[in-house]
């Protein structure tokens, strides 16, 4: 079996008994182990057990001469991949083994991009150590896990739809489709269609069945946004969803049943248009009953320079592996006292402007700022406004002193000793300091 497994390609290790395979176990970890079920002294199950124990990720496969369905049932149960019976021809047991690794292949691949979902959708994806950021982190985290319909309110480009996503990472649904719809780039005439769908000839032009979004978000979350122009023709058909769980396609008498979380957002006040009229007060009210406020940039400036580094990194020229570019410290007054109206959004366009502008220099200056930032006076100092909640002081001062570290090695072309002289350090300060903050520093050898 060892050599038509090595002549197959894989590289194989023998072991005469369990013993001895639990000794091999020690020193290596092994992605695949094939055990007969018999064995003396410690037999096939105790050494899937430990192997398993020990590397929770490894592919078990039994052999054994003994092929009851209770053998089977037991050593599956243990966390082996399959069960092969004596006698057997090569090609079937190549066959499971293959397939065994290609199914964790699988796995594997499936965790690693449900990785890169959260880390981009998730909360990791959201940044900010303020205090509003703080209290809506955990906001999310009490109420992703529960069904209850959220409401998300807040200014143009304040990051509605990414909390809306992280809603959906974070809940029991993330293995679900999550749905997106814009209520205010649709026409009135097509926005119905798009949400509830059709069936064949229910409108000119309708020349087939078609699910809608609702529909299409089953069983995962149906994200609602700008949710205050949505027609009232259509408010009490969303109301029968919200209370119903159930809609008609458009020209098809059948009830169709979801299950369907729905998350809202809106940059409207919806309060004030309730009492004009102009929003149904009972779909207000079943959307609300989770509300989620986002805060304006401009009330957690104390965020711009994580928020920064975050837009650099993703809109850097170079790829990995270059060095990041930094924002001078006038620069970065001027963008934390800036008002934001367009909020991250405008802070992300600004940035990337910035950074196509910047020639190729490692600095960040003023001049590479929009005019009206440029205009602007900047103030004092960087120190954020004391909310009632108070702010993570450590964190500041280490983003000040890693901001004006990176501002002199990029000023000195990452020559040490000149941005120690620039800082009033020792050099060798400096280089602890580097150490510190997790920068590589290239040994030095005096001769």
């Amino acid at each position: 079996m060892a050599e038509r497994l090595r002549d197959a390609g894989f590289e194989v290790s023998e072991a005469a008994s369990g013993e001895a395979a639990l000794a091999d176990l020690q020193r290596f970890a092994f992605d695949v182990i094939i055990s007969d079920l018999r064995l003396p002294g410690i037999d096939g199950r105790e050494v899937i057990a430990a192997a398993i124990d020990r590397y929770p990720g490894i592919i078990a496969i039994v052999v054994t001469g003994y092929a009851t369905v209770k053998d089977a049932v037991d050593v599956i149960k243990r966390g082996a991949a399959d069960f092969v019976a004596k006698p057997f021809q090569f090609d079937e047991l190549l066959h499971v083994v293959r397939t065994a690794i290609e199914q964790r292949r699988l796995k594997d691949e499936n965790a690693y991009l449900r990785q890169q979902l959260d880390e981009r959708f998730g909360l990791g994806a959201m940044v900010g150590k303020s205090a509003p950021m703080r209290a809506l982190y955990q906001l999310i985290d009490t109420v992703a896990p529960t069904s209850a319909t959220v409401l998300i309110t807040g200014e143009t480009g304040t990051g509605k739809e990414m909390v809306a996503r992280a809603i959906h990472q974070s809940s029991t649904r993330r293995q679900q489709k999550f749905v997106a719809i814009n209520c205010s780039a649709i026409p009135e005439p097509l926005l119905e269609a798009e949400l509830f769908g059709h069936v064949r000839g229910a409108f000119t032009g309708a020349v087939g069945s078609r699910q809608g979004r609702i529909e299409q978000a089953d069983k995962g979350t149906l994200f609602l946004d700008e949710i205050g122009t949505m027609p009232s023709s259509l408010q009490m058909k969303m109301l029968r969803v919200l209370q119903e769980r159930e809609f008609e396609r458009i020209g098809d008498p059948r009830t169709v049943k979801v299950d369907v979380r729905v998350v809202a957002a809106t940059n409207a006040d919806l309060v004030r248009m309730v009492k004009d009229g102009a929003f149904r007060e009972d779909l207000f009210y079943r959307l609300n009953v989770v509300p989620v406020q986002l805060p304006p940039l401009r009330e957690r400036s104390e965020d711009i320079p994580l928020l920064v580094a975050r837009f650099i990194d993703k809109h850097q020229a170079g790829g990995e592996g270059k060095e990041p570019m930094v924002v001078a410290q006038d620069a970065m007054r001027r963008l934390m006292s800036f008002e934001w109206p367009g909020n991250v959004r405008q802070l992300e366009n600004v940035i990337e402007r910035a950074l196509a502008l910047g020639g190729g220099r490692r600095l960040v200056d003023v001049d590479d700022l929009p005019p009206e930032m440029r205009a602007e006076a900047a103030p004092v100092s960087f120190v954020p406004r004391l909310s009632d909640d108070g702010v993570d002081l450590p964190y500041l001062v280490s983003e000040f002193e890693r901001q004006l570290i990176d501002q002199a090695l990029a000023r000195t072309d990452g020559n040490r000793g000149a941005a120690a002289r620039l800082l009033s350090l020792k050099r060798t300060t400096l280089v602890e300091k580097l150490k510190r903050l997790g920068r590589e520093v290239d040994a030095e050898i005096v001769v």
